[in-house]
């Protein structure tokens, strides 16, 4: 079933501006500094993991523009395979519609699209446009939440469109927001609905340790709650300094996969060493429950991966007095620091054992590490309520070279018991299919 490029999409490359990296503050580069057009190696950084394969991705014919114009391999579970579904520039947040039909957001372009399979393959049209950054998608029912950068939009999803548009909750900051003046690192900003049907969203910091965030109106670096019904927004988790990935777990409990800050210091000399930068703090991978604070920027998760306890930040926090740290409740997962998780989603039941029950997340890779974090999709198995560690179900996208040709977004199960990724610098959505 793929889906070839639309001619107006090939040209929006040319004109697409660069959205800031979720791992990133308002002084970061908004690109990787290896991008899919320096001729990246396609040869692994490592052998894989026990129990995966290096496998040649399949490109059919009509998709093989770059960084497809050369062989790639990944390393997938043993007797799976990649396959490119789709081209169409930076895809990033997706979704299953109840109706069988791919939503993706593109917020470079203000869209969200449809993909539409069928016996020939499947068409890509355009299911909402002229937003602003949409980025996180939601569904209940028949309701599809979308979240923009300044607002979360409620439609009613029906025979392929979306309408009777209502703001469940607006007002929000971008760079558009008069005290901001353009500065803002995290502006992308991701939606979930809860078993009772409250909404949530994420709203990320301004920038790496922008403490003024917290008493902010509405305080950023949290994850905030609409009430069942309706009703104003208020804080439900604080000190999230971009929690990209917010999804609901298979016993309902809401979670998290949020990045950490950059370039912090060592508590032992309180100096920036970047041997210490490069693997501190973790990124956080955490359940969220009314008024849980996971301590950005005063506190920083410690050891991992599971069950991570917070230290004092040294920089932001030197005598403790801003929060204490030790009261935290630890940090349930975490993975690398730097890595930068973005979608997140859950599996139940839906994929072969041992992939039958577990967290999905895309990783983007390190914006500024030496070496690079390396992208890939991890997989997180569910057992009694936890996430067990990480494990990749996708790798290969970084070469020996710290070069990358792809950075893959976001995970999600389709009807057809395959998944697929969206990758935003291979402008592509994969489809990972598992033995039959």
């Amino acid at each position: 079933m793929p889906v070839s490029p639309r001619p107006s999409h090939i040209g929006a490359l040319l004109v697409t501006a660069t959205l800031v990296a979720a791992c990133s503050s308002a002084s970061e580069p908004t690109s990787s500094p290896s991008s899919p057009s320096a001729a990246p190696s396609s040869s692994p950084t490592s052998a894989p993991q026990s129990g995966m394969s290096t496998v040649a991705v399949t490109v059919p014919s009509g998709m093989a523009q770059a960084p497809f114009d050369q062989p790639r391999q990944v390393q997938v579970p043993t007797g799976w395979q990649l396959s490119v579904w789709a081209r169409t520039p930076r895809p990033r947040l997706a979704l299953w519609a109840p109706d069988g039909t791919l939503l993706v957001s593109v917020p470079s372009a203000g869209t969200v699209l449809r993909f539409t399979p069928g016996s020939a393959g499947a068409t890509e049209s355009v299911l909402l446009d002229e937003l602003d950054q949409p980025h996180g998608l939601a569904m209940a029912g028949s309701t599809l939440y979308v979240a923009q950068s300044d607002q979360v939009v409620a439609y009613d999803y029906a025979n392929g469109a979306a309408t009777g548009p209502r703001v469940i909750a607006g007002g929000l900051p971008d760079a558009k927001s008069p005290d901001l003046r353009g500065a803002y690192a995290h502006a992308l900003k991701s939606v979930a609905v809860g078993p009772d049907g409250a909404v949530y969203f994420s709203i990320g910091s301004t920038g790496n340790i922008s403490a003024a965030d917290r008493t902010a109106t509405p305080p950023r670096a949290t994850i905030m709650r609409v009430p069942p019904g309706g009703g104003p927004a208020e804080p439900f988790a604080t000190g999230v300094r971009n929690g990209t990935g917010l999804a609901v777990a298979p016993d309902g409990t809401l979670w998290t996969a949020n990045n950490g800050r950059d370039n912090v210091a060592d508590p032992s000399t309180g100096q920036v060493d970047p041997a210490y930068v490069g693997e501190h703090p973790r990124e956080q991978i955490a359940r969220l429950t009314p008024g849980r604070e996971l301590g950005w920027p005063y506190c920083n998760p410690d050891g991992g991966p599971a069950d991570l306890p917070f230290i004092r930040d040294v920089q932001t926090n030197p005598d403790g007095t801003k929060l204490d740290c030790s009261a935290l409740p630890p940090v349930e997962q975490s993975m690398g620091a730097h890595s930068a998780p973005l979608g997140l989603s859950f599996v139940d039941g839906a994929l072969p054992a041992p992939y039958a029950q577990g967290a999905l997340i895309g990783v983007h890779g390190s914006w500024n590490r030496q070496p690079p974090r390396e992208p890939e999709v991890s997989f997180y198995p569910w057992r009694d309520g936890r996430l067990e560690n990480q494990q990749t179900l996708v790798g290969g996208f970084q070469g020996d070279n710290g070069s990358r040709w792809g950075r893959p977004v976001a995970a999600v199960v389709g009807p057809d018991g395959a998944v697929y990724i969206t990758d935003d610098a291979a402008d592509a959505i994969y489809r990972l299919s598992p033995p039959r």
